[in-house]
């Protein structure tokens, strides 16, 4: 049975932002399929974030054919989603996928060649039961094909109707550029690039930002909250059922090194009426070239939380300056 859409989806103006040059808006929350939504997670849990999401007008869901665990099952349990739940609603979402890290045994199962790029986004449509993606990804640089391989494997996912934009993901500033030559060549322009970026983690402050606007290229930025880090959830201990506490993408070490900042910083987005979490992710939305940041979430609840960061997106200068001094510690 199809799930009815809140009348009221649309009713927050400023959550869309253009992205780049193009004509696709993207709204400034996007939420990611990365963790949460495999076939070891509650399946009703996933499928209530991904539906309230919708309802609170984010349209932008982002998977890739590694997510899970296990490797494919976030898009076999999207496509569920949309089966069951959102079938009367594909033309008001952008679904985004990508390929590039280890999806199969052989030569053939990762990396950026036109053989694994197409086969691996065939393989998604088939999982997701679409004819399309709103959003194709090569999800990190291959050192060994050519650059301009992967591109033309990028501009063929667009000219064979499987893929309406086309996106790059992890690549460094000069890479970058070449990419965003090629496919302009090519007559498809790279739509997006969707690079890591958190207060911990500024390396796109480094030439990538100013290629972006150069080009009129937009961006997605994942990991804006350092996998909680940039959050309350650290404030008081490492709880054991946390990223950190399972030593998950996240270390007790790191996390200790961290908390004389995290708390630092929480004092700056408590005098501005934010939790950490939503101050962290204003933060990188403030930046012109990021046109949106992609959250995951465990909850329906944990997501509505995050959109709260829409409230407070604009900072003054010596609140700049504030957080600047406690991320030096």
């Amino acid at each position: 049975m199809n799930h009815t859409a809140s009348p009221d989806r649309y009713n927050n103006k400023g959550l869309y932002a253009r992205c780049g040059r193009s004509g696709l808006k993207l709204p400034r929350i996007s939420l990611g399929l990365w963790q949460n939504f495999g076939d070891v997670d509650c399946y009703a849990t996933g499928r209530e974030a991904v539906l309230r999401a919708f309802d609170l007008g984010i349209t932008h869901f982002d998977l890739a054919n590694n997510y899970g665990p296990t490797s494919g099952s976030a898009e076999y349990n999207f496509g569920r989603m949309l089966r069951e739940d959102l079938a009367d609603y594909r033309n008001e979402l952008i679904i985004s996928t990508k390929a590039g890290y280890k999806m199969w045994e052989g030569p053939y199962g990762e990396w950026g060649s036109r053989k694994y790029l197409l086969s691996s986004l065939d393989q998604s449509l088939k999982r997701m039961g679409l004819e399309y993606v709103d959003i194709f990804y090569a999800h990190r640089p291959d050192p060994e094909t050519p650059l301009e391989e992967t591109m033309g494997a990028l501009d063929h996912a667009v000219r064979s109707g499987k893929a309406l934009y086309i996106g790059i993901s992890n690549y460094p500033p000069e890479m970058t550029q070449r990419a965003a030559d090629i496919l302009k060549q090519l007559g498809t322009p790279c739509l997006i690039h969707q690079p890591r970026y958190n207060m911990f983690d500024r390396w796109i402050e480094n030439g990538l930002t100013e290629i972006l606007e150069k080009e009129g290229i937009g961006s997605i930025v994942f990991s804006p909250l350092n996998q909680g880090l940039l959050s309350d959830r650290y404030l008081n201990g490492i709880p054991a059922d946390s990223r950190a506490g399972k030593n998950r993408f996240l270390h007790k070490k790191q996390v200790e090194e961290s908390l004389p900042k995290i708390r630092s910083l929480n004092a700056i987005a408590e005098q501005r009426g934010q939790s950490l979490a939503e101050m962290a992710l204003a933060w990188v939305l403030r930046l012109p070239a990021v046109t949106s940041a992609l959250v995951g979430a465990s909850s329906a609840a944990q997501l509505e939380k995050n959109l709260n960061a829409l409230n407070g997106l604009n900072f003054a200068p010596e609140e700049l300056a504030a957080i600047e001094t406690a991320l030096k510690g």
